[in-house]
């Protein structure tokens, strides 16, 4: 197996263990389980955790003397357990049993294989005194089925190396879990599953059923353990009948089997669990049961996991050479495993950590803005269905909207299983300890996020069904929400937004200000002028019939449309000393002592934390987390930034956006996994010699566990997908629009070489290979109509069955 599509990890390291865990989570879109070792369940070093999407929770807690709640992904029965020990013989009692923080053990290797979705553990140990040790081997695999999405696995091979008896072997299933993932989540209550209740269907299927306390949903599930001896001269199933043990929150099959030299025992567990949130069943319980009784053995399910991971593969092909491209291997696994076409059939969102751990608490933010741009020339299904998530929670924002005394939809910033604000009122500083407020809900920036969405998927997709009825919709509560949020401002003669927080997350308020929230935030007020502008552009396109139902349905009189004409060309945005301003007043702020603060601190990504642990607070300085000006770079071309600007009445360009990219980057602390890959993407399409540093700061965020150490809570699910989109938009130039697809390379040195391809519209399979000067693009065979591509100013219809080579200015 090349070992660019293998991560390796050689050695039991308890300080790192958490880490390997969730880079090694496995998943299909509908269910993941943590990588952790199945011989232990929890503690310091290990933490299990298995997440089925969309499966939320809601609980109150005590927390700095107060009552505050919280919706959490909830952290399910652990169904990995499998543990096992040399048993007693006549002259010596049961060995311990083994772990991998077990004093005799001698080499742990865990192999995470993309290629075919698996997890395999080597563990071997020894036992007993030197004059009369026993050697024992132990391989494991994985797998979380990609075809069959409520199914799992496990492939446990023992063998004895110098000794014959017998192992003790334990399969089982544990509803003890809670939600403990987080340290900083310490205080909160973490119990989210009660009326625990277990079984057994005949020797050899346990079931297991809960449910959640506060939302209902009913968890069930069922696992089968079979076990054989190998030999040479074939299997041969053990004559040993599980003894079933079912506890109050735990079942479990114990098992005494004979193990011999050249005589491995094999022991598969198969799991199945179900929802009641799943559709087509009547009963979890029984789903279960039924769907683990009908499952194949572990071999079969094996081949028919690997067979559609290589589908999936083939559809999402990206080939990058070298260790950047192994990296892209691994986000793009991830990216696949939270986002497959199994969640085209969920109501889910983009979680912000994946289906990997409990860090937000499973909460969806805009994360989706990074991930759908990838998603849309590759699974548009699973870009619709996370759009749909949005549409369902329509009323709720418009909901919030009125509530706060405006019109359209307010979409909350934090977002789970209902729509409602789920942001926290309260954030705990680990370095103070202090409990402060979170101020975050004013990220209203995240409906923009959401209609650009909706837009690119329409530019990607031509699917006028959806842009004609629910992306019109979104759209246009979206618009009004920016123009119910506009006040004019006879002295500027411009609207003005006030009282936001922007991506930046740093500012929430003004030095002394007795109110959170910031006036004129560039980013908020130019993405508010675009959503205005492009819902104008898609009601003047609409047909006659859609719009007369949809503006009847929402009330949308046409003399809306009139102010929302006049809002996008003239909403304010600030500047001061050559730059844009990221809010009104950003300029007038104190420099930091940016070299001290590094010379006494060393990481200062979370300078927030840092400043509010001396009694001081980073709203005080020209200071930012993350890119905040700078994502106008990453979601607009150059041209059409420009343009953005130009119909606002201002002239941005390049010597201006330049100033501007320089200015931020000497005050961004990047303390967010988002900000080296806005800046990278922004520095690359600017041809910035600084470029390749913060791209490889993205790419190595979550394997090298930067920013703060929290990979180990759930990866950095817009990090990955967006250094995916670096690749197939921000080095390619590519943009769908005017049924075009339009390119503008800009590759960098370290990633001037790569092929993918792309799912346009009707065609599967479109081929774009870059190298040094040269571009290869290729049209599979099919029924379709030729693919129009641009280029500066050339344009080609290349038709299916054919290729197109295209030569690059040497300057790219």
């Amino acid at each position: 197996m090349p070992e660019d599509w293998t991560w390796e990890y050689e050695g039991w390291d308890p300080a790192e263990e958490r880490l390997r865990e969730s880079l090694c989570t496995l998943g299909n879109g509908y269910l993941a389980t943590r990588g952790a070792a199945t011989e232990v369940t929890g503690g310091l070093a290990h933490y299990p955790g298995t997440y089925v999407a969309g499966c939320y929770n809601r609980l109150v807690s005590q927390v700095a003397g107060r009552m505050v709640e919280n919706e959490d992904l909830v952290n399910l029965p652990n169904w990995l357990p499998l543990r096992y020990r040399i048993a007693e013989t006549d002259h010596r009692p049961p060995s311990a049993w083994l772990t991998p923080a077990h004093r005799g053990l001698l080499t742990y290797r865990q192999t995470l294989d993309l290629r075919r979705g698996t997890l395999t553990r080597r563990l071997r140990f020894t036992d007993g005194r030197p004059a009369d040790r026993r050697h024992l081997g132990v391989e494991q695999v994985r797998l979380v089925h990609m075809g069959a999405p409520h199914l799992a696995a496990l492939r446990t091979t023992f063998t004895a190396e110098d000794w014959s008896g017998h192992l003790d072997i334990e399969a089982a299933l544990d509803g003890r879990t809670t939600n403990a993932g987080v340290e900083r989540y310490r205080e909160l209550n973490g119990h989210h599953l009660g009326r625990v209740r277990t079984a057994a269907e005949g020797p050899d299927i346990l079931r297991m059923r809960c449910a959640t306390r506060t939302s209902g949903i009913r968890i069930a599930l069922a696992a089968r353990t079979a076990a054989w001896q190998t030999a040479d001269d074939g299997d041969t199933p053990l004559p040993v009948t599980p003894c079933v043990r079912l506890g109050e929150r735990t079942a479990a099959h114990h098992l005494t089997v004979p193990i011999a030299p050249g005589q491995p025992v094999v022991v598969d567990k198969v799991v199945a669990l179900h929802t009641s949130q799943d559709p087509a069943i009547s009963d979890p319980d029984e789903a279960a049961l039924y769907e683990v009784s009908q499952a194949p053995g572990f071999t079969e399910l094996l081949a028919t996991h690997e067979a559609a991971w290589r589908r999936l593969w083939r559809r999402a092909e990206l080939d990058v050479s070298g260790e950047p491209g192994r990296i892209l291997r691994l986000h793009l696994f991830h990216v696949l495993q939270t986002l497959s076409p199994h969640t085209a059939g969920l109501d889910v969102g983009v979680p912000a950590r994946g289906l990997h751990g409990e860090a937000y608490r499973g909460h969806v933010f805009w994360d989706e803005l990074f991930v759908l741009q990838y998603l849309n020339l590759h699974f548009p299904e699973v870009s619709r269905a996370l759009l749909d998530y949005r549409y369902r929670r329509l009323p709720r924002a418009c909901r919030a909207a009125r509530q706060a005394g405006l019109a359209g939809a307010m979409y909350p910033w934090q977002s789970g299983s209902d729509g409602r604000e789920e942001t926290q009122t309260l954030h705990l500083n680990p370095r103070s300890g202090r409990w402060l407020p979170d101020h975050s809900h004013l990220q209203h920036h995240v409906g923009s996020a959401i209609a650009y969405n909706i837009w690119r998927y329409g530019q990607a997709t031509a699917d006028t069904e959806f842009m004609y009825t629910r992306g019109a919709e979104m759209l246009f509560q979206t618009a009004r929400f920016w123009a119910s949020a506009a006040e004019y401002d006879p002295a500027t003669l411009r609207y003005r937004i006030r009282g936001v927080v922007g991506p930046d997350e740093y500012h929430d308020a003004y030095p002394g200000a007795p109110f959170p929230g910031l006036d004129d935030n560039a980013y908020t007020n130019v993405t508010a002028a675009w959503v205005l502008a492009r819902a104008l552009e898609l009601a003047d396109v609409l047909p006659a019939p859609p719009r007369q139902e949809l503006f009847e349905r929402i009330g949308l009189a046409e003399e809306e449309l009139a102010g929302w004409e006049d809002i996008s060309r003239r909403v304010r945005v600030p500047f001061h000393g050559g730059v844009i301003s990221q809010f009104e007043g950003y300029g007038d702020l104190a420099e930091l002592d940016w070299d001290g603060y590094r010379e006494r601190y060393g990481d200062i990504r979370r300078l927030d934390r840092i400043l509010e642990a001396e009694g001081d607070t980073v709203n005080r300085y020209q200071a930012s987390k993350q890119a905040d000006v700078l994502m106008l770079g990453y979601l607009f071309p150059p041209a059409e930034l420009s343009a953005v600007f130009q119909r606002l009445g201002y002239a941005v360009d390049d010597a201006l956006w330049r100033a501007t990219v320089d200015y931020y980057l000497r005050r961004t602390s990047h303390g967010s996994t988002l900000s080296g890959l806005v800046h990278g993407w922004v520095l690359a399409r600017a041809r910035h010699a600084d470029a390749w540093k913060y791209c490889q700061e993205a790419l190595t965020s979550d394997v090298a566990d930067l920013q703060g150490g929290t990979t180990a809570e759930g990866i950095h699910l817009g990090a990955m997908g967006g250094t995916l989109d670096l690749v197939q938009r921000g080095l390619t130039g590519l943009e769908t629009r005017d049924d075009t697809l339009w390119l503008d390379p800009a590759p960098l040195p370290e990633l001037s070489e790569f092929d993918l391809t792309l799912r346009y519209r009707g065609q599967w399979g479109i081929g774009l290979r870059m190298k040094p000067g040269q571009l290869l693009i290729s049209v599979p065979v099919s029924n379709e109509a030729s693919v129009r591509f641009a280029l500066a100013d050339r344009a080609w219809n290349i038709a299916p069955g054919t290729e197109r080579v295209v030569a690059l200015p040497t300057g790219e």
